[in-house]
């Protein structure tokens, strides 16, 4: 079978590499899964280009959907021919986060889900969206679940709240997408007013160019009334000043990811005294997927879906991805 692997070349320093070896067999507690689908995120990107070091031959890829092939012995929950999503963490089945059950995320200190099958426990996957195909339902175990976590399992999201995200990426559609399916109010930002178009598209309530609107934490304050989002979905970090300036007192910044690549920096003062909150967060547990999942199924909620490449072309799909063109979720396939 191939796999997709992460090499260290004297050569070129970082590669990826397809590498033909052995189809695994399952052990007693475990399930083989043909892998169908992945999709690719800011993890993932980090690792391919060497951002993140990771052992020689690490199996790339967080995401992954496929199709039950065989169940070990012991296994009860799941049966051949259901199609399964792998989890991020192994180890955070249920629970709070802690230092051992985040310890391990897929495609970084154990092998992901870039191959073409997988014998893993079983406490390692869980049912997929049965309305989803393979490709869509590979979005959710990193970017949606990620977006779920912030916004109902921390933030408790309700009918009426205020959601400010920030770009174009998974994480940021799919926030918008659950905040809508609750009734909640989206203001969305991005640099692009094509973008701009398509989020109002999905939902969004108002939209802002940060790009022309430097200074757009004032302006969410003014569609706000004065009073501020009650959740920020913060993907960029850095300079935090508009995102405080946005944010209403008692409000929620979920911490999910750092694409500027700089240190977070903002004054204490108004963060001080308003007493906001700052959450960093990582994906989720299983028992957070199983839950999200079946709030997917209830309500239809479809991802959206940039382009999608085959494993072999899973370079030009990274390059995509650092071109920051994309619109939602980039995919690879079997």
């Amino acid at each position: 079978m191939k796999r997709l692997e992460k090499r260290h070349s004297p050569s070129s320093g970082n590669e990826l590499t397809l590498a033909e070896v052995d189809s695994p067999e399952p052990a007693a507690d475990e399930i083989l899964v043909r892998i169908k689908a992945s999709s690719l995120n800011f993890h993932d990107f980090l690792v391919a280009r060497g951002l993140i070091p990771v052992a020689e031959g690490r199996v790339l890829m967080s995401d992954g959907v496929g199709e039950v092939v065989q169940v070990g012995c012991d296994v009860e929950e799941f049966q051949p021919g259901q199609r399964v999503m792998g989890t991020f963490f192994p180890d955070w089945l249920d629970g709070p986060p802690s230092a051992e059950r985040t310890a391990r995320m897929r495609g970084d200190q154990v092998d992901g889900f870039a191959s073409e099958y997988v014998a893993l426990p079983a406490s390692s996957f869980t049912l997929a969206p049965s309305h989803l195909s393979d490709i869509e339902a590979a979005t959710l175990p990193c970017a949606a679940l990620t977006a779920w976590r912030a916004l109902f399992v921390e933030g408790q999201i309700k009918p009426g709240d205020t959601v400010l995200t920030q770009g174009t990426g998974g994480v940021s559609i799919f926030a918008l997408q659950f905040a809508k399916m609750v009734g909640a109010t989206v203001i969305a930002t991005s640099s692009s007013e094509q973008k701009l178009d398509r989020l109002r598209q999905l939902g969004a309530d108002y939209t802002i160019n940060y790009r022309e609107n430097p200074d757009w934490g004032t302006t969410v304050r003014e569609l706000t009334g004065g009073i501020g989002v009650d959740h920020i979905i913060e993907v960029v970090a850095g300079d935090l000043t508009n995102t405080i300036q946005a944010l209403r007192a008692g409000g929620n910044i979920y911490m999910i990811g750092a694409l500027s690549l700089a240190p977070i920096q903002f004054r204490p003062e108004a963060f001080i005294l308003q007493n906001m909150h700052i959450l960093g967060l990582t994906v989720g547990s299983r028992r957070h997927q199983q839950e999200m999942v079946r709030a997917i199924e209830a309500n239809g909620l479809k991802p959206v879906i940039d382009q999608c490449f085959s494993f072999e072309e899973a370079s030009q799909a990274f390059m995509h991805q650092e071109s920051n063109a994309h619109f939602g979720k980039i995919c690879l396939s079997w």
